[in-house]
C-alpha cells in the first residue's frame, strides 16, 4: 500500500505543488493538501508547520513541502517534535535522507528544481526505506541532544 502524503507550499512553490499533486495521484498516492491554494504572497512557516504537525501526529505517513529554495520550509518543519525534514536537490540526497536519517518530510525548492527533476527526487524519497542498524543510535542521539523526541 502506498504512503499517505501531506503536502504544502508557499506562493513560490504553488505551481510546482499542483504539478506534484497531479503526478502523485496518478501514481496512486493519497494526498492531503495543506495549502497554499493560489499564488498570492504568503508566509511559508504557516504551511510548513501545518504539514509537520500532521506528520508528527501520524495522520499521514510522509510530507512534502515546497517553497522557493526548500530551506525555509525545512527550518520550520524541523522545529516540530518528531520531524526530520530534509531539503534535497538530488536523487541521491533524497534516497540517503530516508535510508540514513529516516527523514519523514522532503523539502524542495521550486526556484531550484524543475518539475521533471522534482518527480525523480520525490520518487527516490518515497521508495527508499530507513536502513536502521547503525543509523538508529544517531537518530536517537539527535532526539536526546535536542529534546525533540
Amino acid at each position: 500500500m502506498k504512503e499517505r502524503l501531506a503536502i504544502g507550499s508557499d506562493h513560490a512553490g504553488f505551481e510546482l505543488k499542483q504539478k506534484v499533486i497531479n503526478f502523485l495521484e496518478i501514481e496512486g498516492y493519497k494526498i492531503e493538501d495543506f495549502g497554499t491554494y493560489d499564488s498570492s504572497s504568503c508566509d511559508y512557516p504557516d504551511f510548513a508547520f501545518k504539514v509537520a504537525k500532521n506528520i508528527s501526529e501520524k495522520k499521514n505517513d510522509l510530507g512534502i513541502l515546497i517553497c522557493g529554495t526548500g530551506i525555509g520550509m525545512s527550518i520550520t518543519a524541523n522545529k516540530v517534535k518528531g520531524i526530520r525534514a530534509a531539503n534535497c536537490c538530488s536523487v541521491d540526497m533524497a534516497k540517503l535522507a530516508r535510508k540514513h536519517n529516516d527523514a519523514n518530510i522532503l523539502t524542495i525548492g521550486a526556484r531550484i528544481i524543475a518539475f521533471e527533476q522534482a518527480k525523480e527526487i520525490i520518487l527516490a524519497f518515497l521508495n527508499a526505506r530507513f536502513e536502521g542498524d547503525r543509523h538508529i543510535k544517531r537518530i536517537n542521539k539527535i532526539n536526546e541532544l535536542t529534546g525533540l523526541l
